[in-house]
């Protein structure tokens, strides 16, 4: 990789979140982890320099990567030029997500993150009915603890609710810092997540359900109880409460996503 970068006189972004996997090991246990076959889709976003990218090519039917940096479009674009399964955008991926409305539910993402992005990218694409099959990402460990987390966990909130409505943590492994070039300054890991079979909500409950969740988690230390009345009336908060075996004292940490769905649809 520094033969490569020094030859086409690249010098890496810090602010893009470049820290491109080398390890070889790791890079075949990420596509053994996304269950590849040759009909399978696969969108990959920030593929830097290729190394996961050749074995995407290699093991699935279609790959569509994209990359935020022109630098390293064009050492793609010469390196996959023979590749008929391949394409790639010159794109920024969290607005490409944002402002170009696609059916992924045929795809699955297998990437390693920017990890700027890694968390706003993931809720983009783990949201609603169109959504990937499987999301096998790389990113930062706090990160993945959060996506794998439990109710009761330290690391449970939000980000993990947010895609744990739709998407069922499977399994993760560590990255040491090691693997990467350039090196970063924390570990990292590859987690394993996969599309609910049956979605917990309906989709014109699900912002609602965003609504719920958010206000809960503004203050992790109080209780959910009082942080809700800001914005439903006491009485239908203590009846859905109880329908939903919830104690008015307990906070939203200690809240399972299913518990959430069901206080979404009482306060209907």
């Amino acid at each position: 990789m520094r033969e490569l970068l020094a030859r086409e006189d690249i010098q890496l972004t810090k602010s893009l979140g470049q820290n491109f996997l080398h390890d070889g090991n790791q890079l075949r246990r990420i596509i053994e982890a996304a269950a590849l076959s040759k009909s399978d889709k696969v969108l990959e976003i920030g593929p830097g320099l290729g190394p996961l990218t050749e074995l995407l090519l290699q093991n699935a039917g279609e790959v569509l990567a994209i990359e935020k940096d022109g630098r390293l479009v064009e050492v793609l674009t010469k390196r996959f030029q023979a590749s008929s399964n391949f394409r790639l955008l010159h794109d920024d991926a969290l607005v490409f997500l944002k402002q170009e409305p696609h059916d992924w539910r045929d795809w699955k993402l297998v990437a390693n993150l920017p990890y700027s992005v890694a968390s706003p990218i993931l809720v983009e694409l783990a949201q609603g009915e169109r959504s990937p099959q499987r999301l096998v990402a790389t990113l930062q460990l706090e990160v993945a603890r959060r996506l794998m987390a439990c109710a009761g966990d330290d690391d449970y909130g939000l980000l993990t609710l947010l895609v744990q409505l739709d998407f069922e943590p499977r399994d993760w492994f560590k990255i040491p810092a090691g693997c990467f070039f350039p090196q970063p300054d924390v570990d990292s890991a590859c987690v394993i997540l996969e599309r609910r079979a049956k979605p917990f909500l309906a989709e014109e409950r699900r912002a609602d359900f965003h609504a719920i969740v958010k206000r809960a988690f503004s203050q992790r230390r109080k209780m959910m109880f009082k942080l809700l009345k800001a914005d439903w009336p006491e009485e239908s908060l203590t009846r859905a409460f109880a329908a939903a075996g919830l104690s008015l004292q307990i906070r939203a940490e200690k809240v399972g996503v299913e518990q959430f769905v069901a206080l979404t649809s009482l306060l209907r």
